[in-house]
């Protein structure tokens, strides 16, 4: 890191041992991003009436360029965190998961789920084939471009899902794949 990493502890006293599980898993959040330019780590036990065990918080702030990521839970219904470990690890793999996002994101690596164009088959000639969209534009096709079935066993009215690219006489699909036959009456 750039900057060295700040530890605060609130409500319990500080521990070397704590502190080092703390470096290391900072050191850890390095490996997914080399350029964090600070990180700070608050470490508390705010639930002094809790009926069982005291609960640990872990709070985490990173600081990128030109982001900042921060991790803060309420952890009053985990009693797993009564082991402040297990608080420190589940607090560093949220930091993790966040900065892993940010950086896909940065990226471009963000997953999208882009559904191919759809339509209906409209025309039929024996060089060409014509596509209406639901929004009524009208996409030409080749007889190669048809993927799954016969051009000439195609027929008017099946729904088809296409690539498309603008051709020299407008839209045309790159791609034909026959999904199912409708009839609209």
């Amino acid at each position: 890191m750039q900057l060295p990493l700040q530890i605060t502890f609130r409500d319990i006293p500080p521990s070397e041992a704590i502190e080092a599980a703390i470096r290391e898993k900072a050191q850890k959040l390095e490996r997914y991003f080399d350029r964090i330019t600070s990180c700070r780590v608050i470490v508390e036990a705010p639930h002094k009436h809790h009926h069982k065990g005291k609960l640990y918080e872990v709070t985490i702030d990173i600081t990128i360029p030109g982001h900042e990521i921060v991790v803060s839970r309420d952890n009053h219904d985990k009693h797993a965190h009564e082991d402040i470990y297990v608080s420190i690890r589940d607090a560093f793999a949220a930091a993790q998961r966040q900065l892993e996002a940010y950086v896909g994101k940065m990226r471009g690596e963000v997953k999208t789920h882009e559904m191919p164009a759809h339509g209906r088959v409209i025309e039929i000639t024996p060089d060409h084939g014509t596509i209406l969209t639901p929004d009524g534009r009208e996409v030409y096709f080749h007889p190669n471009s048809l993927l799954n079935e016969e051009f000439e066993d195609l027929e008017k009215g099946a729904e088809v899902r296409f690539a498309e690219e603008e051709g020299d006489k407008g839209p045309k699909a790159t791609t034909v794949h026959v999904i199912g036959k409708h009839h609209i009456e």
